[in-house]
């Protein structure tokens, strides 16, 4: 919780530095406010489930018709009714979620909104200026582990192969391997490192993590590099 609550709050503070009007270099159809605008939205409706005890999936909210210091505030009273909402929800409280593998409710949408948020709180520092702050280094494990065996094992995974394959992802700076089996259906990663890997992108776990939701270059491809181009085309999250 503590990394929501700071991520938010560092979103919030670079948004208002870089100005609403501000490129996003990631998403090339957004300015600050849409970065504001979208992920307002998104705590919210986390929120709502949790708060709900929701068992079935709902839409999110339209985007407000907001802008400069009035959007600010917006986003910075849901930011904080989400973590309100999780620090008093039940542990055992039922709601929907969304990716396999989630051993509750309250833990799913806790750790979806910290990844969430650390990556748009990168967008808005890249779009302010200057070096953005890295994560930590086990976040980002817990963030490529989300990712690929969380978001890639639905059948939306648009990362595909005509015939079967295997890439290998490692973290050079902690004991973190995951091998992505791929074919014609959606990815299988196991947390391993069986098998030969036809190509294998590798670096720090920090970097992985942003190159993987396409936000950095991969930091280092071995083997086939048509495999780490066929993640940069296709692994958008729909």
């Amino acid at each position: 919780m503590e990394i929501l609550e700071h991520e938010g709050r560092s979103l919030a503070d670079a948004a208002e530095q870089a100005g609403p009007g501000a490129p996003v270099p990631a998403c090339p159809d957004w300015r600050v406010r849409d970065l504001l605008r979208h992920t307002g939205v998104v705590h919210r409706w986390a929120a709502g489930f949790v708060a709900d005890a929701c068992p079935t999936p709902r839409p999110m909210e339209e985007h407000p018709d907001l802008d400069g210091t009035e959007l600010l505030a917006w986003y910075r009273a849901g930011h904080r009714a989400l973590l309100d909402t999780l620090r008093e929800a039940k542990p055992d409280v039922a709601c929907w979620t969304f990716l396999p593998g989630a051993e509750s409710g309250l833990g799913f949408w806790a750790r979806r909104q910290a990844h969430e948020t650390a990556v748009h709180r990168w967008d808005a520092q890249a779009a302010r200026g200057g070096d953005p702050t890295p994560v930590a280094t086990d976040f980002a494990v817990d963030g490529v582990d989300e990712l690929l065996r969380g978001f890639h094992a639905r059948r939306k995974s648009r990362v595909r192969t005509p015939e079967p394959r295997v890439l290998r992802i490692r973290a050079t700076d902690a004991d973190a391997v995951w091998t992505v089996r791929l074919s014609q259906e959606p990815p299988v990663t196991a947390r391993d490192a069986a098998g030969d890997a036809e190509c294998e992108v590798s670096g720090p776990a920090a970097e992985l993590y942003l190159s993987l939701w396409n936000r950095l270059p991969v930091p280092e491809v071995t083997g086939d590099q048509a495999l780490a181009e066929l993640w940069r085309e296709t692994s958008a999250v729909v």
